[in-house]
């Protein structure tokens, strides 16, 4: 899977829709002229790919961003993601109607359900409530709102959940995948059912800088450790989604070609030691999320409406 040459060369989705081989991420990057500014040196420097969320909180600047760069709307591919709070038909509804209004957009190139809801939280009707916000993709979908249509951080069995309700099958699944966190099992089934898995973090969420078998085998290419790290995801058919706030470093990441992995060393980064998981497991997100309080997202939505008064 190493047909991947230049930024501007795409993966081709289930549905026939062309997605550029790396995206431009924004997570952590907050809403301001720090977003607007690293977002429009992604597209000075030919990335076409965004991918932002409403979690992010992010999604204006960005709109901004793309707006101001000149880029015309059809070389574009924009992402972006239902957060948990928003779960539910009618409620997803309403809550891609507001990231549409934030980013100032007429559609999405791909919107994903960000976070499953977890089993051991919810033992009783995770599968319904999945099941029904997918519903509502698959709306938005046949209406022409989005492109394509997808998952975020979900496993084998969550996968397998969408899959055994689904009149419209997800095309892509963005998961936690970098070096030292190959996610392989999950990958091999998203390949079995022409799901695109795309790496959020393929920097190991900055771990990767200074790990001395990263930075030994980046000198034997020649390469930067980031640079190392998303050629190792494109070559395994894997969209890496690698994110910065620094114009050179954005301008480094995306020059992730002009060299090949051999696949003893694709094996070596994939089992590499002293990284580890960097975020949650999906089945842990609902926990995560109580911990700011009892009902920490009870004004979610209002305060999203509130951005748009800001725009």
């Amino acid at each position: 899977m190493n047909q991947m040459k230049t930024l501007s060369d795409c993966f081709t989705l289930s549905n026939g829709v062309k997605i550029p081989c790396i995206g431009f991420g924004t997570f952590k990057t907050p809403n301001g002229e720090v977003c607007v500014q690293s977002v429009k040196d992604a597209l000075r420097c030919g990335y076409r790919h965004i991918d932002t969320a409403s979690a992010y909180g992010n999604e204006a600047s960005v709109g901004q961003a793309i707006r101001e760069s000149g880029v015309p709307r059809e070389e574009l591919f924009v992402t972006s993601k239902l957060f948990n709070p928003d779960q539910g038909y009618e409620s997803t509804l309403e809550a891609f109607e507001i990231s549409m209004k934030l980013l100032g957009l007429d559609y999405l190139d791909l919107y994903l359900i960000h976070w499953p809801i977890s089993q051991p939280c919810h033992a009783d009707d995770w599968r319904e409530q999945n099941a029904a916000t997918w519903k509502a993709f698959e709306k938005l979908y046949r209406e022409g709102r989005i492109r394509a249509i997808g998952l975020s951080n979900f496993i084998e069995h969550h996968i397998q959940n969408i899959l055994d309700c689904c009149e419209i099958p997800p095309m892509v699944d963005q998961l936690e995948i970098h070096p030292g966190y190959s996610q392989a099992g999950t990958v091999k089934f998203c390949r079995q059912h022409n799901i695109l898995p795309e790496s959020w973090g393929p920097l190991c969420q900055g771990k990767a800088f200074g790990h001395p078998v990263l930075e030994e085998m980046a000198g034997k290419y020649g390469c930067s450790v980031s640079q190392l790290c998303v050629r190792w995801c494109l070559q395994q058919g894997v969209l890496p989604l690698p994110k910065s706030v620094h114009a050179d470093r954005i301008q480094q990441n995306a020059q992730a070609f002009g060299f090949e992995i051999t696949g003893e060393d694709m094996e070596a980064i994939a089992n590499i030691q002293g990284i580890g998981r960097c975020g949650r497991h999906p089945d842990s997100i609902d926990d995560m999320l109580k911990l700011f309080g009892p009902s920490p997202w009870q004004n979610w939505n209002q305060e999203r409406q509130d951005l748009l008064k800001t725009i």
